[in-house]
């Protein structure tokens, strides 16, 4: 019998998931695939995975939106930076959850 415990939680796949995308980010696709299968092990299953891949892009997400809000009250130029932060906010989205989730997909089916 085997005393070593297996940590599976959605905060800490969570965490491994950000810390590997920001590590990883001079590789766009194979990046998140890598973060989102690391984080998919450590979530231990599908379900908790696809949470753990889904929660962080949500709030990457919000954040960048919130601060174009932030910066649209300047006068023109803050209008356009504002436009151009939500418009990031869309791409870089799409570009980081999908490989994300697929990386996720596999981490979380191979887990024990």
């Amino acid at each position: 019998m085997s005393t070593k415990v297996m940590h599976r939680s959605v905060p800490r796949a969570m965490a491994w998931m950000l810390g590997l995308s920001v590590a990883l980010f001079w590789a766009p696709f194979v990046g998140g695939l890598v973060a989102g299968f690391v984080g998919g092990r450590k979530a231990g299953g599908v379900g908790p995975a696809l949470a753990a891949a889904l929660l962080p892009g949500l709030v990457l997400f919000v954040a960048t939106i919130l601060l174009g809000a932030f910066l649209g009250w300047i006068p023109i130029l803050g209008q356009v930076v504002g436009a151009l932060a939500n418009m990031g906010a869309w791409v870089l989205g799409f570009v980081n959850i999908v490989p994300l989730l697929i990386g996720a997909m596999i981490g979380g089916a191979t887990a024990r």
